[in-house]
Formats: C-alpha cells, structure tokens, sequence
C-alpha cells in the first residue's frame, strides 16, 4: 500500500491543486478517496475543497492567523470613549468592569489591545491598589 505523505500544518495547498481535485469529483462524478488518491492528498481535504466550492463558488483557502473579532469592540469605540471621558483615570481592568455591567464582556487583553490602537493608553492595576505579587516579599540573602 502507497503510504500518505504528511503534509506539515500550516502550509495550504495551491489553488490549481485543489481546482483539479474538486473538478475531479463535481464534473468527473470520482470519489472523494479517489480524487484523493490521484492528487495525493487526504480525501477529507477533496471533501473540504468540494463543499467550499458549492458554498462560496471559489478555493481560495481560508485565512489563517491574525485578528478576527476585533470588530466587537470597535463597534463600542463611542461608548469607551464616552467612559473615558466621564472618568479619565479609569485603569484597564476598571474599563473592563464597566463595559461587563453594560452588558458587554471583553477580556482585559481585548480593552487593553483596543487602548493601544487609539493611543489610549492605561494603568493595569488601579492607582494606590497596593504591591503586586511579587513585591513586599522578603529578599533573599
């Protein structure tokens, strides 16, 4: 038996390939395994290829990485910026709270990524909040 070679994730397969292998089964009526056989790749990726074909018309590959739902808090952006206008001094964690009791729940690293892009800047911790963990412990000597 031919074994599969394995191909390392990440890397997409190009777009002729994945052309030929969904016109293999949408016009020639070959199987997803043979299809797979013939262009060397896994049939669960031909069925992939196939159904993204009838749902999108195209095979491009997805994207991959980066960020996809930084448009939940941008939409926000008018009301955090009415926050911070009302309470200038408010620290990230502070600003988290506040938009969780309007209903809206963001992780920390969210509203601080969002301060960040507009310049926003703000403290983690609140002012006079006391030491963090790992200060006022005694130092070794």
């Amino acid at each position: 038996m031919k074994s599969m070679k394995r191909r390392s994730r990440g890397k997409a397969y190009g777009e002729d390939l994945r052309r030929r292998a969904a016109a293999a089964v949408l016009e020639e009526g070959m199987s997803l395994a043979a299809a797979g056989r013939q262009f060397d790749v896994h049939w669960r990726s031909v069925a992939r290829w196939v159904r993204r074909y009838r749902e999108h018309g195209d095979l491009r590959p997805e994207p991959k990485g980066g960020d996809r739902r930084s448009w939940r808090i941008e939409a926000e952006r008018e009301r955090i910026h009415r926050l911070l206008k009302r309470a200038p001094g408010l620290s990230i964690r502070a600003l988290r709270d506040r938009l969780v009791a309007e209903g809206l729940v963001f992780e920390t690293s969210t509203v601080h990524r969002f301060l960040q892009r507009h310049g926003l800047e703000r403290a983690h911790r609140p002012a006079g909040a006391g030491p963090g963990p790992d200060r006022g412990r005694p130092q070794r000597k």
